[in-house]
């Protein structure tokens, strides 16, 4: 089983091909916002240095966020295309599973954050004794503050990934010294979702078929797109002072 795996949820872009059992190429670019320019180049250049054509692909897995609106829609557009074109099926991973596996050998809860920009983050979290990377804390969005508060009331020794929390380490690390929790911090760089970790579970996934056709495909967006929300900004009638 021939796997493709894309993730553009943050400001890099992430490709892979694998055929279940081990990876065969992959690419990893910081895209400064040129998630679209470089994307199929990309897929290109890795089926080349894979051996494979794209008519050999069975399974299309993609990175469905949360994380930057204008990456995610890049990738998730390009891989419903893909899937399409080529008549196989589509797997949707959260941006926040792929950075909990990438750290599923630990044995501490893990917290996995994404930048949401703004002050906020997307974060999650998960527990590996009784599998790799179950989640035990939904995906939410809020400010750092509110992602402290779920962190003290669990209690728990913690490692934390991904760059929502990079962001804001320092900031983070203060307002934890005095809770006295056992806080580990992953590697840079695991701070941003890997395709060679989303096709592993992509893989892994489809042996179970468990997959989506592309038209049933949604994003995980979690907020509305900052440009939205600036628009409501804008145009919010002033109360006039009395």
């Amino acid at each position: 089983m021939i796997v493709l795996a894309i993730d553009t949820s943050t400001d890099a872009v992430s490709v892979a091909v694998s055929n279940s059992k081990q990876l065969l190429a992959s690419a990893h670019v910081a895209s400064d916002r040129r998630h679209a320019e470089l994307l199929v180049p990309m897929i290109k250049n890795i089926c080349e240095q894979a051996d494979i054509s794209m008519r050999e692909i069975d399974v299309v897995g993609v990175d469905v966020g949360p994380g930057l609106f204008t990456g995610m829609r890049v990738g998730i557009a390009t891989a419903k295309t893909i899937s399409q074109a080529l008549d196989v099926p589509i797997i949707g991973v959260s941006s926040l599973d792929i950075l909990a596996r990438s750290v599923a050998t630990t044995d501490r809860v893990v917290l996995a954050t994404i930048d949401a920009r703004r002050g906020e983050l997307y974060w999650a979290m998960y527990r590996n004794d009784v599998g790799p990377s179950i989640e035990v804390k939904p995906a939410t969005v809020g400010l750092v503050s509110d992602c402290i508060v779920d962190l003290v009331d669990r209690g728990q020794s913690t490692l934390i990934v991904g760059n929502g929390a990079q962001r804001y380490r320092t900031s983070m690390s203060e307002s934890l010294e005095a809770t006295g929790l056992s806080i580990e911090w992953a590697s840079e760089q695991l701070s941003q979702p890997s395709a060679t970790v989303l096709a592993i579970i992509t893989a892994e996934l489809a042996l179970h078929e468990q997959w989506q056709t592309a038209t049933e495909l949604q994003a995980v967006y979690l907020r509305a797109p900052d440009a939205e929300i600036n628009w409501q900004s804008r145009n919010q009638p002033t109360q006039a002072t009395l």
